[in-house]
């Protein structure tokens, strides 16, 4: 495994960037929870995992207060790749066809994972590719740019029929319908035998 690429919307994150009311923004915790009113019944908001960011006490969302959140596993993927770059070749990038390109690049310059990197760090910026071509254009793209084996790149994505194009390249790819989790991660591990 050389080049570890991630969908973004419900692969990295939930919800999807056309799910959100307008574009993200910082809410500090305070607001986000809520003042607890004396005769209030109804108990304060948490705040939800995978909701830090650079910021200290804010968190994003969108207009409306939903929050933007990492899955575990996304972060858990990207705090190991930053480990395993020091032993092994090792690149992440995106190949997104996200709806909102500009939130989508405001959500990775705020959003940090579970080692205390922002999101943004996680990923050459040559590659990130978002557009609405095919994935396997994506991946093609990829490849030029970084001279890697489509067999040397695996690929995490929430949606079936990507998963299914880009690995008539050869890519080893995975199906995170649920978003990115542990187990997927660990899946790949042992596939490229670096577990």
């Amino acid at each position: 495994m050389q080049l570890v690429v991630f969908d973004l919307d419900y692969t990295i994150w939930s919800p999807e960037m056309y799910q959100i009311d307008g574009p993200p923004k910082l809410m500090p915790i305070d607001d986000f929870v809520g003042k607890q009113k004396r005769k209030s019944r109804s108990s304060p908001r948490q705040i939800p995992s995978g909701a830090t960011t650079i910021y200290k006490n804010n968190i994003v969302t969108d207009r409306r207060g939903t929050p933007i959140t990492l899955f575990d596993g996304a972060s858990h993927a990207l705090s190991e790749i930053n480990k395993l770059k020091k032993d092994y070749p090792l690149q992440a990038a995106i190949s997104s066809r996200t709806d909102e390109p500009s939130w989508a690049y405001q959500c990775m310059k705020w959003m940090v994972i579970s080692d205390g990197t922002p999101l943004s760090n996680c990923f050459n910026q040559n590659l990130i590719e978002i557009s609405y071509a095919d994935k396997a254009r994506h991946f093609e793209s990829l490849n030029r740019k970084t001279g890697i084996a489509f067999e040397d790149m695996c690929f995490f994505d929430n949606e079936y029929w990507n998963v299914q194009s880009v690995s008539q390249l050869g890519v080893k790819c995975f199906h995170t319908p649920d978003g990115m989790t542990r187990d997927a991660w660990e899946k790949a591990l042992r596939e490229f035998g670096m577990d």
